[in-house]
């Protein structure tokens, strides 16, 4: 268990100090941290709102700020280049996510070709019942995203790094809020960047 918790710590060290040094992006991450924390809520009576609202309001605006505000240049408080970040991220880099939003970007595409999503969903009777099974596909996708990631990463770095980053992804809402809840108020100061990124993570 303290190996665990000692990977899980060290990737949410490193996914904050490689991936969030803008303040926008920050905030971002805040808005996204909230409305998953309201899909959770909705898992247990509605999943199909928990996915529209996971997908159109937390993810994207999650992304805008990785792929529009985040700094691309030389990360000098890390000691890394862009291109060094993107090829340790554990989780999904830009290039997966480009990948992955690309699949989520066609789903409405391919439910239109196949309403029923070759037979494993009723047929929509009007657009309430197509949002309601383009919700599913999305739920789904956003499951297998983070399942096929998981075991992927078993044979890259290991089962212990896998199931690490498994738990992280599920608490990443919980603990954006408790590292970034100040963020849209320096935003409103105009401190853009975060000024203080360490080059190694704080005692435990």
């Amino acid at each position: 268990m303290s190996e665990f918790l000692r990977t899980l710590e060290e990737q949410r060290w490193d996914d904050h100090r490689y991936y969030h040094h803008s303040r926008i992006n920050q905030s971002l991450h805040l808005l996204s941290a909230i409305t998953f924390l309201c899909a959770y809520v909705l898992l247990f009576t509605s999943p199909a709102a928990a996915a529209l609202l996971g997908w159109l309001i937390a993810m994207v605006s999650r992304q805008i700020g990785h792929f529009f505000f985040e700094p691309k240049g030389y990360d000098e408080a890390n000691q890394a280049t862009h291109e060094y970040k993107e090829a340790v991220k554990v989780g999904y880099n830009l290039r997966r996510k480009v990948v992955l939003l690309t699949l989520w970007a066609l789903s409405p595409l391919i439910l239109a070709a196949s309403p029923t999503f070759l037979g494993l969903l009723d047929a929509p009777g009007d657009l309430a019942g197509f949002l309601r099974n383009l919700s599913m596909v999305w739920l789904f996708l956003g499951i297998g995203a983070v399942l096929f990631r998981t075991v992927h990463l078993f044979f890259l770095k290991g089962v212990m790094s896998g199931f690490a980053w498994f738990a992280k992804i599920l608490t990443d809402p919980f603990h954006d809020i408790k590292l970034y809840y100040k963020a849209p108020l320096y935003v409103l100061r105009g401190e853009l960047l975060d000024p203080i990124v360490p080059t190694s993570a704080p005692a435990a």
